[in-house]
C-alpha cells in the first residue's frame, strides 16, 4: 500500500476522531485499526493489534509511573506544598517582585518532587495567588509566571516523561534522562525569574520582610524532609542503589510518611488519594497501551522512515532540520499531552535525530521541553487552564503578558537543541553518558 496513502489514513482518522470529541487513547486505537485493516485482513490485525498494546505495557520501568502519579497526589494533599514556599520566600525574599520569584522557586521544588506540572499549578497556585493579591500584584502576572515556571517539573527529575520515552526510544538510560533534565529545567526556571524581575522592578512591586536567623533555620528545617526526597530518590537510582521503578515505591513510602508525621492526611483523603492516582494511572497506561499499537503501524508501514526522507530532502543543514523538528513538535504540544505525543511522535523523529548523530539523551531533553510548551499555549495546555482557574482570570487577559515568558523559554529550547553540553554535561560527569 502507498506510504502517502497509509499516513492519511493514519493521521486523517485520529484527527477526525479528536475533532468529533473522542478521547485520545481511543482515537489512537481506532485509527490504528484502520490503517493496519488497508494492509491486512481482519484476523491479522485484531491479533497483532491486541498483541502490540499488550506488550506496550508489559514493562517493569513503567510501574513507576502509576507510582510517581501516586507520590504527587499524595505530595498536592500532604502539607508539603506550604513548607516549600516557605523555603523557596527565604530564598527570593529580598529580590524585586519576591512573591513572584517565590512561586517559580516552589514551582521547581514541588515539580521536581512530584513530576506533575498540573499538581505544582494547582499546589503552588493554589497557595501564592491569594498572597500576591494581597500584595498588590497584578492577577495577571501573577498567573503568568505560574503558568510559565509549572511546567519546570517535567524536566527536572524524577519524572514519568523520561521513563515513557526511555521506553519508547528503546531502553535508553532513565539515570542519563533524569541528569540530563536538571540543567534545561534549572534555565527555564531561571528564564522566568528574569523576565518576572524586569516587570516587577519596572512596576515596583515589594519585596518580603527579613526574617531573623532563627526563623530562617526553623523554615529550612521544615523544607528540608520534603528536599532530601530529592537526594533519596534521585541519588538511589543514578547510584544503582535501586531501579526507577523501586525509586518510585521509596517516593511513595516516603511522601505518605511525611504525610503522617505532618498530619495533614487521614483515612479518608487517602481513599480519595488513591482513587485519583488509580483513574490517572488507568487513562495513562491505556494510552502508552494505544500508542504502542501506533508506533507498531507506522514502522510496519515505513512511516517514519518516509518522513525522515521527506525532512532530509528539504534540506541536509542539521541546524535546519533541528529547526523544524522543533516547530512540529511545538505545534503537536498544542494539541496533544506529553504522554500520546511522545509516544506517537518519538518513532517518528527518532530515526532523523540518529542519522544527524544527535545523543538520544538529548533528543529526550529536546522533546519534553517542547512538551513543556504545549501545556502553556491554547487549545488545550492544561496548565494554562487550571492556573488561570484559580486566579479567576481570563484566558483572553493572560495573552499578552505570557508573551515574554513563552519568549524567553523558546530560547532556552534552541540553546539546549543546538548546545548539546547543555544537557549532557551532568551525565558525562557522572559517567552515565
Amino acid at each position: 500500500m502507498n506510504i502517502a496513502i497509509t499516513a492519511l489514513v493514519l493521521f486523517g482518522v485520529f484527527a477526525i476522531l479528536l475533532i468529533l470529541g473522542c478521547p485520545i487513547s481511543i482515537s489512537i486505537a481506532i485509527s490504528s485499526i484502520a490503517t493496519t485493516l488497508i494492509n491486512l485482513p481482519w484476523d491479522q490485525t485484531s491479533f497483532i493489534v491486541m498483541q502490540k498494546m499488550n506488550s506496550g505495557v508489559e514493562s517493569f520501568s513503567l510501574l513507576a509511573v502509576p507510582l510517581f502519579i501516586l507520590a504527587g497526589n499524595i505530595m498536592n494533599n500532604g502539607g508539603i506544598a506550604r513548607r516549600l514556599i516557605n523555603f523557596a520566600q527565604l530564598l527570593s525574599g529580598r529580590i524585586p517582585g519576591s512573591l513572584a520569584h517565590t512561586n517559580v522557586l516552589a514551582n521547581m521544588f514541588f515539580g521536581a518532587l512530584s513530576g506533575s506540572a498540573v499538581a505544582a499549578a494547582s499546589a503552588i497556585g493554589g497557595i501564592m495567588d491569594p498572597m500576591e493579591k494581597e500584595n498588590g500584584y497584578d492577577p495577571a502576572f501573577s498567573t503568568c509566571v505560574n503558568i510559565a515556571s509549572a511546567p519546570t517539573g517535567l524536566l527536572i527529575p524524577p519524572t514519568s516523561a523520561f521513563i515513557v520515552y526511555s521506553t519508547v526510544a528503546g531502553g535508553v538510560s532513565i539515570s542519563a534522562l533524569f541528569m540530563a533534565g536538571y540543567v534545561p529545567g534549572i534555565l527555564m526556571g531561571v528564564a522566568t525569574m528574569l523576565i518576572a524581575y524586569f516587570y516587577a522592578k519596572k512596576h515596583k512591586y515589594p519585596v518580603c520582610e527579613k526574617v531573623s536567623a532563627s526563623q530562617a533555620m526553623k523554615i529550612t528545617l521544615d523544607a528540608l524532609p520534603s528536599l532530601l526526597l530529592i537526594v533519596i530518590v534521585i541519588g538511589g537510582i543514578v547510584g544503582g542503589i535501586f531501579t526507577a521503578t523501586e525509586g518510585a515505591g521509596i517516593c511513595v513510602l516516603y511522601c505518605l510518611i511525611l504525610s503522617l508525621v505532618y498530619r495533614s492526611i487521614n483515612w479518608k483523603s487517602f481513599m480519595n488519594i488513591l482513587l485519583k492516582s488509580a483513574a490517572t494511572s488507568g487513562i495513562i497506561l491505556f494510552l502508552i497501551s494505544a500508542s504502542s499499537a501506533m508506533s507498531w503501524v507506522m514502522a510496519y508501514t515505513g512511516i517514519p522512515e518516509a518522513i525522515s526522507n521527506a525532512m532530509m530532502s528539504i534540506s541536509s543543514n542539521k541546524y535546519v532540520i533541528l529547526l523544524m523538528m522543533n516547530l512540529v513538535l511545538l505545534v503537536v504540544g498544542m494539541f496533544l499531552d506529553i504522554t500520546p505525543a511522545c509516544l506517537i511522535f518519538t518513532p517518528i523523529f527518532l530515526p532523523i535525530v540518529q542519522s544527524l548523530g544527535m545523543d538520544l539523551v538529548q533528543f529526550g531533553v529536546v522533546l519534553t521541553f517542547n512538551m513543556c510548551m504545549g501545556t502553556m499555549t491554547p487549545p488545550v495546555g492544561s496548565v494554562l487552564f487550571v492556573s488561570c482557574g484559580i486566579s479567576k482570570v481570563s484566558i483572553e487577559e493572560v495573552v499578552k503578558p505570557l508573551l515574554p515568558y513563552v519568549g524567553a523559554l523558546l530560547l532556552v529550547l534552541l540553546l539546549v537543541t543546538y548546545i548539546p553540553e547543555i544537557s549532557l554535561t551532568l551525565p558525562r560527569l557522572m559517567g552515565l553518558v
